[in-house]
């Protein structure tokens, strides 16, 4: 049997560059990113090539956080329908908010390919797969209202929705033509590379402790060093750390695992979402469901894997993958790893101007990979020309969740024990 190893398949993909060293000196910007992830880096590009002088600020490493665990969805639009999103935030503003995301999947793809990023990234679109009536329902809703703003959508059924899918346990799939998917650190390290070659200086291993005045711009501290900058951006989603912003007060975290098997090949792994596309399905407590280039089947659900031991990972992931492709016999499991999700009430993103010159943002709810990509952008933009028309939606009020930590922890509890019933076949 294969050892079953905590690793993330991306890193394991995408080899660290030489590391940049970390801030140990006094240095100034115009600009400096607190984030070194998709939203932080896609906006100290727009500044760069701006000709603004920026410094990033990473904590960890490229990648580290959810821009580089994900499980690699260039999706469209929110996770909640589009009459929804216009519901909440108005039709005005949410009418903006659907359109600049449902075109931000084109704005990953082309970024990369401007760039050069070598990020396996597929345009051959998404499958969100209806595992029951309800949940045919709900995908006929998204494809009428998708549908009714023009987007590129097809509702999948009978043998064609088998054919792409590769199961008979989907009733039917929202294929959306718009959406794809790449390898998400790929992604990540290929935009810091970009930052560095516009003249960017990037610092890992430099996790801010402080952020404060400094005449009539602002002083970023960390343990050795310090970024005087005109203006600054934090993108630091739910991975923010430490007491110097309250930044982490406006979410709460989820956790996210996926599982990764080795190569699978044969006419039984051909069948399996043959025609590229990533997938989710129509559960409160979803499973995702890809390939990578290699062939390998990943999946992934809501909640922690890194607590758990090996033989609970192995059991959830057979039950998955026996459940919707029992073709495929068994499957040897490589490596399986865990991310943050910053999540909100309403599932819809804030941005947030806490004093003159600083933006930041929070709430992707799981759609970091374009939502990030066209939101740096939006916040760098913001700080070039002082207009808000750009910005999707207004800057919120610092209105903290209540009780983060406690959902945090009542989400988990359940989601372990759905996983749980999961493994015993209890449910599914």
């Amino acid at each position: 049997m294969t050892q079953l190893r905590q690793e993330c398949l991306w890193e394991h993909l995408t080899p660290q560059p030489s590391s940049a060293a970390a801030l140990a000196s006094s240095i100034s910007a115009d600009a400096c990113v607190i984030g070194g992830g998709i939203t932080g880096l896609c906006a100290a590009l727009q500044l760069l090539e701006q000709g603004k002088r920026v410094v990033v600020l990473e904590s960890h490493q490229v990648g580290h956080g959810g821009s580089g665990r994900n499980v690699g969805l260039v999706n469209a639009g929110t996770w909640i329908r589009p009459d929804d999103v216009e519901a909440t935030l108005g039709v005005k503003q949410g009418s903006r908010l659907n359109t600049l995301l449902g075109e931000a999947p084109a704005a990953v793809f082309a970024l990369a390919e401007r760039l050069g990023i070598q990020c396996q990234a597929h345009n051959q679109g998404t499958l969100h797969m209806a595992h029951n009536t309800a949940g045919v329902t709900d995908l006929q809703a998204r494809h009428e209202q998708w549908s009714r703003r023009g987007a590129h959508v097809e509702l999948l059924d009978g043998a064609r929705c088998e054919e792409y899918c590769g199961t008979d346990k989907i009733a039917a799939a929202l294929l959306d033509h718009r959406a794809g998917t790449i390898n998400p650190m790929a992604y990540t390290q290929g935009l810091a590379a970009a930052v560095v070659r516009l003249g960017g200086q990037l610092f890992q291993h430099s996790p801010v402790q402080g952020l404060q005045r400094d005449g009539d711009g602002w002083l970023v501290k960390t343990a050795k060093g310090a970024v005087s900058a005109q203006k600054v951006v934090i993108s630091t989603g739910a991975y923010t750390e430490g007491d110097w912003t309250d930044l982490q007060r406006n979410f709460f975290r989820g956790y996210y695992y996926q599982v990764a098997s080795k190569p699978l090949s044969g006419a039984g792994a051909d069948d399996v979402l043959r025609h590229g596309q990533g997938s989710w399905d129509t559960r409160t407590v979803l499973s995702s469901i890809r390939r990578d280039d290699a062939g390998r089947l990943l999946l992934g659900s809501l909640g922690r894997l890194d607590n758990k031991p090996a033989w609970f990972v192995r059991s959830w992931a057979d039950r998955i993958q026996s459940h919707y492709f029992p073709k495929l016999g068994k499957v040897e499991w490589e490596m399986h790893w865990t991310g943050c999700i910053d999540f909100t009430p309403d599932h819809l993103m804030r941005l947030f101007e806490p004093a003159p010159g600083i933006v930041s943002v929070t709430g992707y709810n799981g759609r970091g990979n374009t939502t990030g990509t066209v939101i740096g952008k939006a916040l760098a933009d913001y700080l070039l020309t002082d207009s808000r028309d750009g910005l999707p939606i207004p800057f919120s009020p610092n209105k903290p969740v209540s009780g983060s930590a406690l959902r945090t922890g009542f989400y988990e509890t359940g989601f372990s024990l759905y996983h749980a019933g999961q493994c015993l076949r209890v449910v599914l």
